[in-house]
């Protein structure tokens, strides 16, 4: 389809797809969980999760910038905000940031659904 700078096959379309459902999986599962502010004397793994969030966030960023077409630019804005509150979560804890937890899950669902309709155009 014309205009699509990143999503330019049905396979691209579908591998994406398969992500983001798992993502929303991930993004569900961790909403059930506590999530304590980051500090100095936080253990390794919190700080691992936090350079992971930070590297998935600057990505998805640099391909929402890059996306050509509207619905692709969308999708990828999506998953952007998705793993950034993930990300602001993972450093302010569940106190800080109250609805990141169920807003995730929302922000990845509507991220699938642009990309069923992105795989319907094609």
């Amino acid at each position: 389809m014309r205009g699509f700078a990143i999503l330019t096959s049905r396979k691209r379309v579908i591998v994406a797809l398969v992500h983001t459902v798992v993502f929303l999986g991930v993004a569900i599962f961790t909403g059930f969980l506590t999530v304590r502010p980051l500090e100095r004397a936080s253990p390794a793994s919190a700080w691992a999760v936090a350079g992971i969030y930070f590297l998935v966030s600057s990505v998805l960023a640099v391909l929402t910038g890059v996306a050509g077409n509207p619905r692709e630019r969308i999708y990828f804005g999506l998953c952007t905000s998705s793993a950034a509150l993930g990300l602001c979560r993972q450093i302010l804890g569940d106190s800080g940031i109250h609805a990141a937890a169920p807003a995730r899950p929302l922000l990845l669902a509507c991220a699938v659904l642009a990309g069923l309709e992105m795989l319907r155009a094609r």
